[in-house]
């Protein structure tokens, strides 16, 4: 595979890489840190172990490692493969929790995790361009073979944390049947015992 694009294909491939490895760099650096209106690890390991992430703050650390670690290094076009694929596996786990709300993000579904998942994705085959880390170290970690197995390893990372989760909000919905069947139950004994 030849690494020679025309220049207009390289500044685009820098203005995609910037734009959507600023972006998620932004996500991560509020799960881990609190940056730019973020709650933080503690916070949102909370809000993750309520939407099914366990155990919470490991989720979140991961989540925000990589959104982080991923976006900058698909903004600096660096071991751009993994870096694309880290970004395709958070967007596609983070869009499972909107998936019960349709595609349309406006009323809350998974079309941006979709489309960011969809740009690192076609970051990771189509490589970083002549603008970035990759290029300045000769490719040494942008090598064609390198999207071939970053994608499917980090697709089955997330395919496992889905599953995951999965089957933690399923546990619980049913932990909250029995809960409720229970205090109907213990209704009904204490109104026929006249209590």
């Amino acid at each position: 595979m030849t690494h020679h694009r025309s220049k207009r294909t390289d500044l685009g491939l820098l203005a995609l890489r910037a734009g959507v490895g600023g972006t998620l760099f932004a996500h991560g650096a509020q799960k881990l840190f609190g940056w730019f209106g973020g709650y933080g690890l503690e916070a949102t390991g909370g809000a993750m172990e309520s939407m099914g992430f366990a155990p919470g703050k490991r989720s979140a650390l991961m989540a925000g490692l990589g959104e982080a670690g991923g976006g900058a290094a698909l903004a600096l076009g660096l071991a751009t493969p993994a870096a694309g694929a880290a970004a395709a596996a958070t967007m596609t786990t983070a869009g499972t929790v909107h998936g019960p709300a349709g595609f349309w993000v406006t009323d809350g579904g998974f079309e941006y995790n979709a489309v960011l998942a969809t740009v690192g994705s076609a970051l990771a085959v189509a490589g970083p361009g002549r603008y970035s880390l990759d290029h300045a170290l000769g490719h040494k970690l942008d090598k064609p073979w390198m999207a071939a197995v970053a994608l499917p390893l980090f697709g089955l990372a997330a395919a496992h944390v889905i599953t995951q989760r999965r089957k933690a909000v399923a546990a619980a919905a049913a932990q909250q049947q029995t809960s409720g069947a229970e205090q109907v139950a213990a209704a009904e004994q204490a109104e026929s015992t006249g209590a």
